[in-house]
């Protein structure tokens, strides 16, 4: 008996000890953790916006949830900025500033029973608000970044959550949605294109061609024999063109080849070499307006 009194005595000890300390970090969750509010997203679509397309529309869904599951929200903020990423010497970026204002009563009820906003902008839209008209390339971005408002006065956005909120799979809640421009033909690109070719050994391409079809209509362009190590075209595609395609013809001595091209704007639109793909990169091209 005196054993088992002895191991019961133990076993009460360390069951209050436990106890005591899974109390001890249960208080000390609760008194670090703060019951805000956030914005899930639901639906996202339209991202990336395409500059050949100034109607191209971005839409975010996103749900409200605070302490009291949707009955402490106010008002939301949307907020926007412009990031200039053109390599030149002007930069046109804009800092952000207030878009809209969303009331309480602006959302409708998710079917979870939360307040919910469907929010759609186009990339003009965009340009317009912040003044750049259309002064925007590929590889500028939108940001578009939600401050919920609470009836209690507290305000919650993307610098006020970890990253298991901000990212997780559950609540997803960025907060802020940049939007990168994207430059993505939906036809021909009229213009003067550049195109410089190169041949390692110095004895022209060997049958090798970039062919340039226009209508139907195909030319080839290489670096000659009588060239030697270089060559360089002005391609011109006409404004009354339906059709272009760019293909590389491969040669005898494709390891020796390299090229590249060069669009209208003055950017590289594609580049290859030694050994290029064969055939159609049409697809490959990067051309902005």
């Amino acid at each position: 008996m005196k054993k088992i009194s002895v191991f019961l005595l133990a076993l009460s000890t360390t069951f209050f000890i436990s106890c005591e300390s899974d109390d001890k970090v249960i208080d000390d969750v609760l008194n670090d953790y703060t019951v805000g509010a956030v914005l899930r997203t639901r639906a996202q679509a339209g991202s990336p916006y395409n500059a050949f397309v100034p109607g191209s529309v971005w839409t975010v869904t996103v749900e409200e949830q605070d302490g009291e599951f949707g009955g402490l929200l106010e008002s939301v903020d949307l907020y926007i900025s412009f990031t200039d990423n053109q390599d030149d010497p002007t930069d046109t970026s804009v800092p952000e500033q207030l878009l809209a204002t969303f009331a309480a009563s602006d959302f409708t009820t998710s079917s979870r029973g939360l307040p919910e906003l469907t929010f759609s902008t186009t990339l003009q839209e965009s340009a317009t608000a912040v003044g750049i008209g259309t002064g925007y390339s590929g590889g500028d971005v939108f940001s578009y970044r939600f401050v919920v408002n609470l009836t209690d006065g507290r305000s919650f956005s993307n610098t006020d959550a970890n990253n298991g909120v901000l990212g997780g799979s559950y609540f997803s809640s960025p907060y802020k949605y940049d939007v990168v421009i994207a430059c993505i033909p939906i036809g021909p690109v009229p213009g003067d294109y550049t195109l410089d070719m190169q041949d390692s050994y110095g004895d022209g391409w060997n049958g090798a061609s970039v062919r340039v079809t226009v209508d139907g209509v195909a030319t080839d362009y290489l670096v000659s024999a009588a060239q030697g190590s270089s060559n360089s075209e002005t391609i011109t595609i006409p404004a009354t063109a339906t059709t272009v395609t760019w293909e590389y013809v491969s040669g005898d001595w494709d390891s020796e080849v390299t090229y590249q091209l060069y669009a209208p704007n003055g950017k590289l639109a594609y580049q290859d070499g030694p050994s290029p793909f064969i055939g159609d990169f049409t697809g490959f091209l990067s051309i902005c307006p």
